[in-house]
Parts: C-alpha cells; sequence; structure tokens
C-alpha cells in the first residue's frame, strides 16, 4: 500500500486506486496520515479540516468520514486477512496504524535524512535525494482547500527546497554542473526567497563556466527580494555573490561540506523566513501617538544591555474595548517596521473572543514551528515541549511575533520567546495585568478616535458627502462613538445609499434602539458591531453581566462605587470589584470629566445601547 500527500492525496493498493471520496473526506484522512502512528486529537481533526470556522455539525461529519475510511481501509485485506492500514480509536482521537514508508511524506523525509549521514558517499547521497525527489508528484495535499493544507503545502515545499540543495550540493561535488543548472534554474526563478537554492545555482554556473549568468541570477532574485519584501538578500548569498565576482569560486568541484560532516550546509528550512503578518487596513486614520510610543518601544529593545543587567525580551500589550482597532493598529506599525526584522514575521490570532474556542497555546506553538521549518514529526506533542522548542528555534532570530485577539496571560504565555532579539505584541481586549506584572510588558491602552480623527476616516471612506454635509458628519462620528469598525460600518451603510443625503442616515441612526439594527455589517458576524460586542460580553462571569447590564440604564454621564452598588443591590466592596472587571475588560472606561477620581467610570453610546437592549432581554422589569 502507498498513501500519497506529496501530489493529491491517494491510496494505491496493489495497483488498485481507492475511492477515497469527497474533498473533506480526503482532508480527514490527510489529517491523520500526516501524524501516521501517533494519535491525533479530535478537535485538532476538526481544526485542520474546518480551519477557524467549524460548523455546527462538525463532529457528526468527522465521524461519517472516519467510518467511510475506514470501511475503505478494510476492504483492501491482504493475504493473511489483515487490511494494510487500521484506523483506530484512541482516547479523545484516533489514530492511523500504517508503516512509516507507506507514507510518501514519512519516506521522504526518511530518505533526506539518510542522505545527511556523513559516512556516505556523494554517488550514494545523490541517489537517496534523487529517490526522496521522485515521490513529489505536484504541488502537496493539491485536491484540499483550507488553511492547515496551505499551511503543510508551505512547510513540505521548504523541505523539497532543502533536499533539492543537498543534492544540488552533492552532484557539483561529483562536477555535474550541468545537470544542477537544468534542475534548478525554474525552481529558483519560482522562489526567490530560497536563498540558499539560489546560492547553489551561482555556483553551478560558475563551474560551468558562466559566471555572467551566476550575476544575472543575483540580480534577478535581489530585485524581486526588494519588490516583494522590501529586503536586501542575506548575508550567505551576498558574500556567495561577493566571490563571484572577486573570482574566488573559481570553476570545479566545490567545497562546500556536507551537512553532518561539518558546517551544515545552507538550508531554507533551517533558516525559513516567516512572513505571516495579515495585509495592512485601507485608509488607517491617525494613532500617531501610539505608533510613535511602539517606535519607542523598539528603539529601548534595540539599545545594548545596560549597566549589565540581563536584556529581557520586549512585549507591547495593546489593549482596548472591542472594535476600537488594535489589531489595526498593530498591524499598521508591524508593517512599518518589518524591515528591522529580517528573521521574520509570525502572527496568530488567537480567538480569544470570537464566537468559535480561543485557539490552543499547543496549536498556535504548532503553527509556530511549522512557519519555522520544524518538519511536522518532529513538533512535539506536549505545550510544554513545543513551548521549550520554539524559544530554541527563535534564540538567535531578529523576529516580530503578533499575538493577536488574546484571551487571557495563561494563553500568550507559552508563546513567548526567550530570547531578547525577539518582540512581541499582543492585543486583547482585556488589560493582561499578569503579562505587566510578571513579565514586564509595557501597556498600550488604544483609546476611541479623537473627533478630528473620526471624520478624517469618514472624509477618506466617503469622500466628498462628507465634505458637503460636515454638520451631519460629525453627528455621524459621534452616534459611531469614535469607533473606528463602527464608522467603517457606518461608511459602508452610507455607500450603500448613494442618493441618501448623509443628514437622513444621521436620522435613521438617531434612534439608540435600532442603532445597533443598522450597523450589522450584513450580519457578518466578524464585523456586525452588537456581535463584536458580545464576544467581550460572553466571556463575563453571571454577576458581572448582569452589572454590565444594568449599567447600561443608568443615564448620567459617568458612575462611581456607590451608584454601581445602588444599581446591582451589593455591597461598596462587590461593587468596586464588578467595576474593576468590567473596566479590565474595556467594557466600560475611566471618566475623563474627573481625572484625579479615578473611582469613576462611562460607557459610550453604543455599548450603553448594547448594554440596555441586553437588560430589556435579561432581566424582569
Amino acid at each position: 500500500m502507498e498513501l500519497r500527500l506529496l501530489g493529491p492525496v491517494e491510496i494505491n493498493v496493489g495497483g488498485r486506486w481507492l475511492d477515497l471520496g469527497p474533498p473533506q473526506q480526503r482532508a480527514v484522512l490527510a489529517a491523520l496520515a500526516v501524524d501516521a502512528g501517533r494519535p491525533v486529537m479530535l478537535r485538532t481533526l476538526i481544526d485542520r479540516v474546518w480551519d477557524e470556522a467549524p460548523p455546527i455539525g462538525a463532529k457528526p461529519a468527522l465521524y461519517a468520514h472516519i467510518t467511510r475510511i475506514r470501511q475503505a481501509l478494510e476492504l483492501t485485506e491482504r493475504g493473511d486477512g489483515d487490511p494494510p492500514a487500521r484506523l483506530v480509536r484512541r482516547a479523545g482521537g484516533y489514530l492511523l496504524e500504517v508503516e512509516p514508508d507507506q507514507v510518501d511524506l514519512r519516506r521522504f523525509r526518511r530518505l533526506v535524512a539518510a542522505a545527511r549521514d556523513p559516512n556516505r558517499g556523494d554517488p550514494e547521497r545523490v541517489d537517496l535525494l534523487h529517490a526522496a525527489l521522485d515521490l513529489w508528484r505536484g504541488v502537496p495535499l493539491a485536491d484540499l482547500p483550507g488553511e492547515w493544507a496551505a499551511r503543510m503545502r508551505d512547510s513540505w515545499q521548504k523541505q523539497r527546497l532543502d533536499a533539492v540543495v543537498q543534492w544540488a550540493y552533492a552532484e557539483l561535488r561529483l562536477g555535474r554542473s550541468d545537470e544542477v543548472i537544468g534542475s534548478v534554474r525554474d525552481l529558483a526563478a519560482d522562489n526567490p526567497r530560497a536563498e540558499p537554492l539560489i546560492g547553489v545555482l551561482m555556483r553551478a554556473f560558475v563551474a560551468a563556466g558562466r559566471g555572467a549568468e551566476a550575476l544575472d541570477c543575483y540580480t534577478a532574485a535581489r530585485a524581486r527580494l526588494v519588490q516583494e519584501l522590501g529586503v536586501e538578500p542575506g548575508s550567505d548569498l551576498r558574500a556567495v555573490y561577493a566571490a563571484v565576482l572577486r573570482g574566488d569560486l573559481g570553476q570545479g568541484r566545490p567545497r562546500q561540506p556536507v551537512a553532518g560532516a561539518g558546517a551544515p550546509a545552507p538550508s531554507p528550512v533551517a533558516r525559513a523566513l516567516p512572513a505571516q503578518l495579515p495585509a495592512d487596513v485601507n485608509a488607517f486614520t491617525g494613532r500617531a501617538d501610539e505608533l510613535a510610543e511602539l517606535d519607542g518601544l523598539l528603539a529601548d529593545a534595540e539599545q545594548p544591555e545596560v549597566a549589565g543587567e540581563p536584556t529581557a525580551v520586549m512585549i507591547a500589550a495593546v489593549s482596548g474595548t472591542a472594535g476600537v482597532g488594535k489589531t489595526a493598529l498593530a498591524v499598521r506599525w508591524a508593517h512599518r517596521t518589518r524591515a528591522r526584522f529580517p528573521d521574520g514575521q509570525l502572527y496568530v490570532d488567537l480567538r480569544g473572543y470570537d464566537p468559535e474556542q480561543p485557539m490552543p497555546a499547543g496549536d498556535a506553538l504548532a503553527g509556530f514551528l511549522t512557519a519555522l521549518g520544524v518538519a511536522g514529526d518532529e513538533i512535539p506533542a506536549t505545550v510544554d515541549d513545543r513551548a521549550a522548542r520554539f524559544r530554541t528555534e527563535v534564540s538567535s532570530r531578529r523576529l516580530l511575533v503578533m499575538l493577536d485577539n488574546a484571551a487571557t496571560v495563561d494563553q500568550v504565555r507559552p508563546l513567548l520567546p526567550g530570547a531578547p532579539s525577539c518582540f512581541v505584541i499582543v492585543t486583547s481586549r482585556d488589560s493582561l495585568a499578569g503579562l505587566i506584572a510578571r513579565h514586564g510588558a509595557h501597556r498600550l491602552d488604544v483609546d476611541l478616535l479623537p473627533a478630528p480623527d473620526a471624520l478624517s476616516l469618514l472624509r477618506r471612506l466617503l469622500g466628498a458627502r462628507v465634505v458637503a454635509e460636515p454638520a451631519a458628519a460629525a453627528t455621524l462620528a459621534e452616534q459611531c462613538a469614535r469607533l473606528p469598525l463602527a464608522l467603517r460600518v457606518a461608511a459602508e451603510l452610507a455607500a450603500s445609499r448613494p442618493s441618501t443625503p448623509l443628514g437622513q442616515i444621521v436620522s435613521d441612526l438617531a434612534d439608540n434602539r435600532h442603532r445597533l439594527d443598522l450597523l450589522d455589517a450584513g450580519g457578518d458576524r466578524h464585523t456586525a458591531v452588537r456581535a463584536v460586542f458580545s464576544w467581550s460580553y460572553r466571556h463575563l462571569p453571571a454577576q458581572a453581566a448582569r452589572a454590565f447590564r444594568l449599567l447600561g440604564l443608568y443615564h448620567g454621564p459617568d458612575l462611581d462605587t456607590q451608584i454601581a452598588a445602588a444599581l446591582t443591590d451589593t455591597s461598596l466592596d462587590s461593587a468596586r470589584q464588578l467595576l474593576d472587571l468590567l473596566a479590565r475588560a474595556h467594557l466600560i472606561q475611566p471618566a475623563r470629566r474627573y481625572p484625579a477620581d479615578p473611582g469613576r467610570y462611562g460607557m459610550h453610546d453604543l455599548l450603553r445601547a448594547y448594554a440596555t437592549q441586553l437588560a430589556s432581554a435579561e432581566d424582569a422589569e
């Protein structure tokens, strides 16, 4: 039997191809096959098959797919009556029992590892790597959709490039430069970020007496790196370029050492350069002070060690209420500064306040390790071991790590690098006090947009209509509580009614009871203002949730502990604790009218409208 992942997902038994069913069923098989011989937890299977948006019936669908896969395997019995593979239940998940070499991915990795043995000669090494590369039948998991399949494709392609580099050096040591040029030239053109591949191709050109083409190869690769990433080639590739210019490489057999025999050959897997930042936000407006504060933190992190004290990893904790633009701010700053992180940028949405379950730290670490080039079967099983491996992988790298939408400090802590060469930026609706107290994070609270910036954002989104009706635009900004998310949803509402004056839209939004209905972004649960607020509300304990609802009924400009105690019919101490909890969740804000009195809080109009609706629906008259 052969189970193939390095191309379309297929199973061949004795020359007969099995019917593996629809793409989703093949995705289940692939999700099990990558960890063949090891149990895969149910939650992990669901995440691999449906990514971050599993349907309500995900578990029944998964069970049905597993049943059909098991039946297909049981129909392929060998002569001794046993199937060549078994799918068995284990505590909390499933295990695919199969010989490792029956999975092409596992066989590929075994052959590549064997070729690294320093006791092997180059002819044997070439044969092993050639056999490994022959297992590739195109794009891995080619017929599977989804983010997990995309991540696996990216990781495995890096491993393939690593094997090609090893093969090319072995061929060059055997004097076969033409073989290398013929096989590597097109691959290098398609992978300009795989600098070791570019380097070995340049060496092959020089060995073949074609030095000018080696220089052209470098020039083309550098142009694409600068254009696409805004960075120069790394030091290893620049060193090869300089050697070509000086004529130091010469012709004939290169003396590049074999991996495992002295210094390792360059490897795109060993120094994978993740570039995981989400796209920057269109029409980003304001936040100059916040961006400057982050710039200052980065400048401090880049200072040398002071007074002999150990330099800790710099952590910026960006917090604020739902819809205030925390992620937009962090992503804008990350794009501005990514050139200062030459070893890449890691990003994960921890889904701390999404409708789905928060992402476990172990899954986030697995994604990071994959992006850093760690093979799937080398990723440790436990969270602690994964965290330790992650700290090892990034210990000498200049990396930006962005942890978006965190729910708790416990979710963040395993994802923190240990090296001061890394910079971490965390966004959360929680104040993450433990991250600041224990890990020395720097808090950056993101407030509502100032009125001029809110108007400027509307102007960028709606253009001349804001200029034509400045008073209506100013009122619209206040109706949206100067929240960037609400402003963008309101702008989309106005754009969908091009012939309606802004004044009429302002009138439609005047009634607080219906305002949230109009700002529903077409029902998009990730954008509708009410839905986004609800994710924060659902995380509250019952008593705090009740307090939030009742506070929305109070229409004074701000309130204190005594008012909160009266509204909730609790003691002053209990009311103070409830206010602290709501403030940490950014569902209430310190009152700006009394900066000298930290015990007074307010609630912007959209949160008040949401709290009032909840009180009407859930509390007795």
